[in-house]
């Protein structure tokens, strides 16, 4: 079964920075595309930031300049650096990814449970 697992979060200071991780594991044949969205109390989930595996990212017009998305296939795991951080910016925030498990079937989209992140003003 594959797990994605988020960690990096917690309490920050307006301005400061934090970088999150998403650690994949289980078996897995191709990681293809990955994100990470954030859900802040009553507002909708929303996308934060994408990165394709060619490369291509995309980012919320909110986080851009601030927030940066990278992956290292190598250990199956997806950061995103967040700097000069808002008290807008507080919100659970999930990553997920489109993964293969087996060459010549769909990718299957996984999220993870999410981690708290917490900026105070």
């Amino acid at each position: 079964q594959v797990q994605l697992v988020e960690s990096g979060g917690g309490l920050v200071q307006h301005g400061g920075s934090l970088r999150l991780s998403c650690a994949a594991s289980g078996r897995i044949f191709s990681i293809n595309r990955v994100g990470w969205y954030r859900q802040a109390p009553g507002k909708q989930r929303e996308l934060v930031a994408g990165l394709s595996s060619s490369g291509s990212t995309n980012y919320a017009d909110s986080v851009k300049g601030r927030f940066t998305i990278s992956r290292d296939n190598t250990k199956n795991t997806v950061y995103l650096q967040m700097n000069s951080l808002k008290a807008e910016d507080t919100a659970v925030y999930y990553c997920n990814a489109d993964i293969q498990i087996r060459s010549f079937t769909a990718a299957v989209l996984y999220w993870g449970q999410g981690t708290q992140v917490t900026v105070s003003s």
